[in-house]
């Protein structure tokens, strides 16, 4: 984490790898973010219970109980300078947040998602863009 007497991180932050989070300058995370691991530029501000994930279960094969299938893939999410993720939103692994995008309350992000633009929803669609 790049030091910055801008960064402000609320209480009850969880980190699940913290070998995969790179936190750049004047972030602002908020109380009860879930981060599995993450690439996180400068400015960014994440709200309230959002969920930022590297990986899930695998579940290909319906002969034998999901839970013994192990891990999908682990891919790190990159969030690019100056981007705002709403309350109760979830990133999904290996998503791109492009630069000055902001994500809406209680998004599933599923792809990546474009610089200055706006997206909301399960899953996540673009509203508009900001320029």
């Amino acid at each position: 984490m790049k030091i910055s007497k801008n960064n402000y991180f609320e209480p009850n932050i969880y980190i699940g790898q913290a070998k995969n989070i790179i936190i750049g300058p004047n972030c602002h995370i908020n109380e009860n973010v879930f981060i599995q691991g993450a690439n996180i530029g400068s400015y960014v501000m994440i709200a309230p219970n959002v969920s930022i994930l590297t990986k899930g279960h695998n579940f290909k094969h319906i002969e034998q109980p999901m839970m013994l299938q192990g891990d999908s893939e682990e891919k790190i999410p990159k969030i690019e300078d100056n981007v705002w993720i709403g309350r109760n939103a979830i990133i999904l692994p290996g998503v791109i947040l492009g630069e000055g995008s902001i994500i809406g309350a209680g998004s599933v992000v599923t792809k990546n998602v474009e610089p200055f633009s706006i997206v909301a929803g399960t899953p996540a669609k673009l509203i508009k863009y900001r320029l």
